[in-house]
């Protein structure tokens, strides 16, 4: 097994788009012959689209593409942008008279931390897809979807440090490909699995220089937070060229969100909207129990590397800077 860069798994293109003024962006998985598409909606207040649509009982089996956005609710408009460019590349559903592009979509919470009035739309959605179809590097950090995403605000944002967008992805000798691209955004804190579990970036005092330890604080008050913030969530894609339906693809999501309780403490609150989706693009076949492991290690990664490779912005500490 070896790593490759997210953007290597056949099928698929990935694509950016930051509004720097208003401290926000989103990112886009296109795949312009349709991809196998699951999800797991596990947080109490995700946002999203295009969900019912993944339920494998329901119609219609391949989705287009995936948007992450921020910019909360306001956020969904960007998977607008990427319905039009798909649309004038006549990429859809064929419903006889027109092809409706099949976009799915989470958004997670960044208004806080830049200008609440400026969220990605339509606009910056389709600004993502075009940057798609020239990328082809390896960022992770302050980059589309996570560039004014932060963690670690159970005690406000005054303690909170910077999330980020991250991706990690492998293939395995016989062609099998496995890729992660997160968003990490949580209310919690951000631990490293390979560090004893360490907190690496979340709830954290600056001027005692010491980590708050957002588990402990939610013991110290079981029967009722007090004032949690209320704007988290992260949002990934599994994105993978095994062959597979619309159950299994869910089953994968399933198994991915073992990355997010691995690496965030706590995942899945009701003030978090953890969301993951998976795209298949059907071009090997594959054991599902296998790529839901492979799945939870990527996504584990990816939530890593989305921490790690973040820069301070806004007067909100990074990683990076507590370790210069």
């Amino acid at each position: 097994m070896r790593e490759i860069k997210f953007v290597d798994i056949k099928g698929i293109r990935l694509g950016h788009a930051e509004n720097k003024e208003g401290s926000t962006g989103c990112s886009v998985v296109i795949c312009e012959k349709g991809a196998t598409g699951g999800v797991d909606v596990r947080g109490g207040a995700p946002g999203t689209r295009e969900t019912d649509l993944l339920d494998p009982s329901e119609l219609v089996e391949k989705v287009h593409a995936v948007m992450l956005s921020g910019g909360s609710a306001f956020g969904l408009e960007a998977s607008t942008g990427a319905m039009e460019y798909l649309e004038e590349r006549n990429i859809g559903f064929d419903v006889q008279v027109a092809k409706v592009p099949i976009v799915c979509s989470a958004v997670l919470f960044d208004l806080a931390f830049g200008s609440p009035k400026i969220r990605p739309d339509k606009k910056l959605g389709y600004e993502a897809c075009i940057n798609s179809e020239n990328y082809t590097q390896n960022i992770n950090g302050n980059i589309g979807a996570g560039y004014g995403a932060t963690v670690g605000k159970i005690t406000g944002p005054e303690f909170a440090m910077k999330g980020g967008l991250g991706t990690f992805a492998v293939e395995l000798e016989n062609g099998l490909q496995v890729g992660a691209i997160v968003a990490v955004n949580c209310l919690g804190d951000v631990v490293d699995p390979m560090d004893n579990m360490n907190i690496i970036a979340g709830a954290y005092n600056k001027e005692t220089k010491k980590f708050l330890n957002s588990e402990n604080i939610l013991l110290s008050s079981t029967e009722n937070p007090k004032n949690p913030f209320k704007g988290n969530t992260t949002i990934g894609i599994i994105v993978t060229n095994a062959n597979f339906n619309k159950a299994q693809a869910k089953k994968i999501s399933s198994m991915a969100h073992n990355g997010f309780a691995r690496t965030m403490k706590p995942a899945h609150t009701m003030f978090d909207g953890d969301t993951i989706f998976t795209m298949a693009t059907n071009y090997i076949d594959a054991d599902v129990s296998t790529v839901g492991m492979l799945a939870a290690n990527v996504m584990e990664k990816a939530v890593l590397n989305a921490i790690k490779n973040a820069d301070t912005l806004n007067n909100v500490i990074s990683f990076k800077e507590l370790n210069l």
